[in-house]
């Protein structure tokens, strides 16, 4: 049988990972996080209702995260082709 590991050593050979992300991977973090809690709210909002029916206040709440969660994900690329245009500055 053929062992995954020494495949795995070839394919991982690049720079050794110490664990924490890099000061790039946390901007981008940074960046995407309102649309990342406004996704969050939405699941929040949607596993309210799971076990009931949802009532006219709970489709409010859903309809309204929704709305959040399309407003950011819209700003979020709208931010993202801007500094794409700029040549990557911020």
């Amino acid at each position: 049988m053929k062992s995954i590991a020494a495949c795995q050593a070839a394919v991982t050979a690049a720079a050794p990972f110490d664990g924490e992300p890099s000061d790039a991977e946390l901007d981008a973090i940074e960046l995407e996080m309102p649309a990342i809690l406004a996704d969050v709210a939405l699941l929040d909002a949607q596993i309210m209702t799971i076990d009931r029916t949802p009532t006219e206040l709970d489709a409010r709440r859903i309809r309204r995260a929704r709305r959040r969660v399309l407003a950011a994900r819209r700003d979020l690329a709208n931010r993202t082709t801007s500094v794409a245009l700029l040549g990557g500055a911020a």
